[in-house]
């Protein structure tokens, strides 16, 4: 009867209906799915994706809808930044938020800015990285994809916090280490021998596929990477549905030689096109992955690439891959979680691959390392706070002749037209000794403007000065490959063993 008392029977009802619900909402806390809840991380890591490769950044020649649906549903940054432009530099930022020279990860002494089979050093064990951090607060961690920080221990991803490493240790058109470890069950391919392969086989664009740290196959069927990586990382999302993961996927594609699958093997288009659309048919997995269990919401998923194209495009960033021009280190990068960041913002402020460490740790609640880094936490441009502003009054960068990013200016203490792969001019170039680009004006970096604006040359070129006198200061020790004693030479395929310092 309305408005009568209600009996003692249905009294009970409502206390038991009231303590189901509260039950209900301290579980949801508990298992992670309420908002504010322990996200999970998924950092999706291309290998010289340039700027102008994706529909979402301008590309016309490249099918992209699930990237661009991150885009779509996500956060589109235009202002992104690697700390190198090109493979080992950048890849070390990412994992311990520093620049590459304060963690010794540059140029070493054979003349190398990346990591190759015969070389002596690693990511030293010392350095805190972003798996290490988030293991602190009960992460499971994996990594499947190219690692490229160190093929030998101490410099593994096992050694680094991640429970598992599933893929190719340097890049794919390197050789075969002969001392990496080869498993019992190891698959060998095109006609060679367990026997040959210990001996110390070796062979430009055959390289290993490793689980943990042994050669499960060799050489790997380079057009299966990219099917094969995101399978093993559906399962590794789906082992851990229920407590928190961090999964860094670094995608082997699309760096040379380039390589795809029967599925998207168009023979109409050039390869580079069909191996972008297969690395956005891995996204599209992705993510079908994480809402089919209902992790969406509890999932922040981040895309980009170590540096610029070196077979697709940069535009309309003047250069590509191994130039510190905007062509080289400007990357395209799309951040996705539901619920959280806002659908089809763009983020114009300045961020980069080194705050991704801090950044994370921060989200999780976990703790910095106690070493200085040099990310800083971009949590209010991922999730587009008001007013939020970048962190960076100076981006600074030190590879080659160096840079200098601040707010809308691009600095270069150097000559135009100095080195040979800095990118060309359009025209003649300017004979100032310094370069200054107004980037928001000239995403092209086409005009140099130093000569109009002398007090900002002079406040850049003095965060140069004093940025290159620090890192020289506190710079810190690359970690020393240790070989097993007696294994085979590592040198480069069809030239003789060299000696190398110790």
């Amino acid at each position: 009867m309305i408005g009568s008392r209600p009996t003692s029977y249905q009294h009970m009802n409502r206390l038991s209906l009231t303590f189901t619900i509260t039950l209900t909402l301290v579980n949801s806390l508990l298992s992670g799915s309420a908002p504010g809840a322990t996200p999970n991380f998924i950092v999706i890591f291309c290998d010289d994706l340039g700027y102008g490769d994706l529909a979402c950044y301008g590309s016309t020649k490249n099918r992209t809808p699930q990237i661009d649906s991150l885009a779509r549903d996500g956060r589109k940054f235009t202002d992104f930044y690697s700390s190198s432009p090109v493979c080992t530099p950048s890849r070390s930022s990412l994992m311990t938020g520093c620049y590459p020279r304060r963690v010794g990860m540059h140029e070493d002494y054979t003349g190398h800015w990346v990591l190759i089979p015969r070389s002596r050093r690693g990511l030293n064990p010392e350095e805190v990285t972003v798996a290490e951090a988030l293991k602190q607060k009960g992460y499971s961690t994996a990594c499947i994809g190219k690692w490229h920080l160190g093929d030998q221990p101490p410099h593994l991803p096992t050694q680094h916090g991640f429970d598992s490493y599933y893929g190719i240790p340097y890049s794919n058109d390197m050789w075969l280490d002969p001392a990496n470890k080869l498993a019992k069950d190891l698959v060998v391919r095109e006609g060679l021998t367990r026997e040959e392969v210990a001996a110390g086989h070796r062979k430009r664009n055959w390289v290993p596929l490793m689980r943990n740290e042994e050669v499960i196959e060799y050489p790997v069927d380079q057009t299966t990477v990219t099917k094969r990586y995101t399978e093993e990382s559906i399962r590794f999302i789906e082992a851990n549905k229920d407590n928190p993961f961090f999964l860094y996927l670094p995608h082997t594609m699309v760096h040379r030689p380039l390589a795809v699958s029967e599925k998207f093997n168009d023979p109409k288009k050039e390869v580079i096109h069909n191996a972008i659309e297969e690395v956005d048919w891995s996204v599209g997995q992705i993510l079908q992955t994480l809402r089919k269990n209902g992790l969406a919401e509890k999932t922040l998923v981040l895309f980009t690439s170590d540096n610029g194209a070196a077979v697709g495009s940069s535009l309309p960033l003047r250069a590509r891959k191994g130039s510190v021009y905007d062509g080289g280190i400007r990357e395209p990068t799309l951040m996705w979680w539901p619920g959280t960041i806002p659908a089809g913002s763009v983020c114009t402020e300045v961020a980069a691959s080194i705050d991704m460490m801090p950044t994370l740790a921060k989200l999780c609640g976990g703790k910095l390392p106690e070493r200085k880094i040099d990310g800083v936490d971009i949590g209010a441009l991922i999730t587009s706070e008001k007013d939020a502003k970048s962190p960076h009054e100076n981006y600074v960068l030190m590879h080659g002749p160096g840079t200098v990013r601040s707010g809308k200016w691009k600095f270069y203490p150097w000559k135009e037209g100095k080195g040979g792969r800095q990118g060309a001019a359009k025209g003649q170039p300017s004979a100032h000794p310094v370069q200054l680009y107004d980037t928001v004006a000239d995403i092209g970096e086409t005009t140099n403007v130093a000569k109009d604006y002398p007090e900002i040359v002079k406040r850049l070129h003095s965060a140069y000065d004093a940025h290159l006198a620090e890192i020289k200061a506190n710079k810190r020790p690359t970690g020393k490959m240790v070989r097993p004693q007696g294994a085979k030479t590592s040198a480069r395929p069809g030239q003789p063993k060299k000696k190398t310092k110790k």
